[in-house]
C-alpha cells in the first residue's frame, strides 16, 4: 500500500524525502507492532528479546554497559530491563571480577529454550518481506545504510 492511502494523505508530499521520511516512520511503527503482537503470547516485549540475543550472540558474560551499546533500540535503563529478565529466570547476572560497580550479565538455560521456543519468529519477518526479492532486500539494506552513514 503507498504511504499517502496508509495515512489518508491528500496533498502530495512536499518532495521525494519528505515522502520517504515519513514511509521509513510509519513502516517502522508498523513492523514494530507486527513484532510486539507476535511475542505478546510469550510476554516478551522487543526489547527483552533483543537483549537475549544479544547475550545469545556474546557467548560469553558482557555487563550492562555493552548491553546498551549492541542495543537496536538504546535504552538509558537497561539495568531495569535486565532485572525484569532475571525475575523471569532468563538470564543470570554476577558482579564483575574485574569492577564491582558493573554487572556481569549471562543468558542462561531457560532463557535459550525461549529464544528456541520462540524461533518461528525468524520465519515470521521473513514471511513479512515475502513481496521482496532477495535483490531488493539488500538494495535496500544498502540504501538503510547509506541513509545513516555515521
Amino acid at each position: 500500500m503507498e504511504i499517502e492511502k496508509a495515512i489518508n494523505q491528500t496533498r502530495p508530499f512536499k518532495n521525494e524525502f519528505q515522502r520517504a521520511t515519513v514511509n521509513l516512520i510509519y513502516t517502522n511503527n508498523w513492523l514494530s507492532i507486527q513484532l510486539k503482537n507476535y511475542l505478546k503470547p510469550y510476554k516478551c516485549t522487543l526489547q527483552q528479546y533483543n537483549v537475549l540475543r544479544i547475550l545469545k550472540g556474546a557467548k560469553k558474560p558482557i555487563s550492562t554497559s555493552d548491553i546498551r551499546e549492541r542495543m537496536i533500540e538504546k535504552m538509558a535503563d537497561t539495568s531495569r530491563l535486565v532485572e525484569r529478565l532475571c525475575a523471569k529466570g532468563w538470564v543470570n547476572r554476577e558482579a564483575c571480577c574485574g569492577d564491582k560497580r558493573l554487572v556481569d550479565v549471562t543468558i542462561s538455560k531457560q532463557g535459550i529454550d525461549f529464544i528456541d521456543q520462540i524461533g518461528g519468529l525468524d520465519e515470521y519477518v521473513e514471511s513479512i518481506y515475502e513481496s521482496l526479492t532477495l535483490e531488493e532486500a539488500k538494495q535496500l539494506n544498502t540504501i538503510l545504510d547509506k541513509i545513516r552513514k555515521d
